[in-house]
């Protein structure tokens, strides 16, 4: 149960994902490579969550397992729930492009043989359909010109807007956008954002994968944060006023580093996935990193929100219903 008593539209518990490969080039023996290991994260009714962390640390890849989109190796371990049932291959399959609407990092996903206009309007040619698409594209700065335009011959930053555009066409119940502003200036970054919280506030879901905290803060309501495939952090962004009101130490460095708080970088780098330290992954850079941190630390409440910190002694979560 939240904070705020709203019903679940997206749960993620304890999510691991491993990946099965050759252990070099000259061995025919397979390996498995964890790249994702007990990651966390929800989403409620009329809330935006932003997904941040350095890059490798599994944003990405947490879209691609909610939408079943992860490679023939992938082996994927714990649950994920969608308005409170089991997400299943088939309940994916089902509720993908409908229920639940993607606006994906990579521009490839427009299929290249097919105009942009046609592929925001989908299979129904109607109309007041057509009417949306050219009031979405208008909102972007997209001219009518850019209807007719195939996806090589848009911009990087007229193909995420293309791709916004596509997302915000249905009646989707959650988004996941995956780095959706690059490319764009910082006007159509905000009218983006402004159209996710509108989204948001009908009672809809969105989960927000970026690495601009900066802009997140403007929207979301609450922050997850990654490091090294998994979740040390969920907080509500007020908590985000002040570094005392943040816990995990991770989450810390990523309030200090922001410009209007120093600016101030951290020494070493986020582990590979084939380095990983035993225990909490931060614990090689962290200032409090004891004995303690080298084994196994459960995400736990805290107040509003979740930690993965030996320093802190909260409530345990339950397996599923037990999240911020």
């Amino acid at each position: 149960m939240s904070c705020t008593g709203k019903h679940h539209i997206l749960e993620i518990d304890e999510l691991s994902v491993s990946f099965l490969q050759y252990e070099n080039n000259r061995s025919s023996r397979q390996i498995l490579l964890p790249v994702i290991s007990k990651l966390s994260v929800s989403v409620h009714e009329g809330e935006i969550v932003a997904v941040v962390g350095s890059s490798g640390s599994g944003k990405s890849l947490l879209a691609h397992a909610i939408l079943g989109l992860l490679p023939y190796n992938a082996q994927v371990s714990g649950d994920m729930y969608f308005e409170g049932e089991l997400l299943t291959e088939t309940r994916i399959k089902e509720l993908r492009g409908n229920q639940i609407a993607f606006v994906p990092q990579s521009t490839t996903y427009l299929d290249p043989l097919m105009t942009v206009g046609e592929q925001v309007r989908g299979k129904r040619r109607d109309a007041g359909r057509q009417k949306k698409q050219r009031e979405l594209f208008a909102r972007y700065g997209l001219g009518t010109e850019v209807d007719k335009k195939y996806p090589f011959e848009c911009s990087g930053g007229m193909t995420r807007r293309v791709l916004l555009s596509t997302a915000l066409m249905g009646n989707p119940r959650l988004i996941i956008a995956d780095e959706p502003t690059p490319g764009m200036d910082l006007a159509l970054a905000k009218k983006s954002m402004e159209d996710f919280r509108a989204f948001a506030d009908e009672g809809n879901g969105v989960l927000l994968i970026t690495h601009d905290i900066e802009l997140a803060l403007e929207v979301a309501d609450r922050i997850g944060v990654f490091y090294a495939g998994m979740t040390v952090e969920e907080t509500p962004v007020a908590d985000f006023a002040s570094e005392e009101t943040l816990r995990h130490p991770y989450t810390k460095v990523l309030w200090r580093a922001l410009p209007q708080n120093g600016f101030t970088p951290l020494p070493g780098v986020q582990p590979y996935v084939k380095d990983m330290p035993k225990g909490c992954p931060f614990g090689p850079r962290c200032e409090f990193y004891t004995e303690k941190c080298q084994g196994e630390i459960p995400m736990q409440r805290v107040g509003c929100g979740t930690v993965r910190c030996v320093r802190y002694k909260g409530e345990p979560l339950a397996v599923t219903g037990g999240r911020a």
